[in-house]
């Protein structure tokens, strides 16, 4: 289970490695344009009921920190979809219990980050 620190948030938010490694590209790539957007999840079983939002700027400090050393391998299609939704007025929706389902597919990697 990765964490992903931002900003002086006083709670790490835990995500799946593999998960967090995808959204690590999204996430960079915008920010590397000066682009800001939203970033939200539901809450998971064993934490306060409800969602979350984070507003991302590339003024405001973000760690993303993986349990496992090694880079998963990523699958470009979904880090396209991710670059669509923080494309799109309702930013990146990251469903966290399908994220950590998700097993790697089929001959569409892309180089590890």
């Amino acid at each position: 289970m990765g964490t992903l620190y931002y900003g002086d948030a006083g709670t790490p938010i835990e995500i799946d490695d593999r998960a967090l490694a995808h959204l690590k590209i999204a996430i960079t790539t915008k920010l590397r344009r000066n682009e800001s957007f939203t970033l939200s999840w539901r809450h998971v079983d064993g934490q306060t009921r409800g969602r979350s939002s984070l507003w991302l700027h590339p003024a405001i400090p973000l760690r993303f920190v993986f349990e496992t050393p090694e880079a998963p391998e990523l699958d470009r299609e979904w880090i396209e979809d991710l670059m669509r939704g923080a494309n799109s007025g309702g930013g990146i929706v990251l469903d966290l219990e399908h994220a950590a389902a998700q097993k790697p597919t089929g001959p569409k990697p892309v180089e590890a980050a």
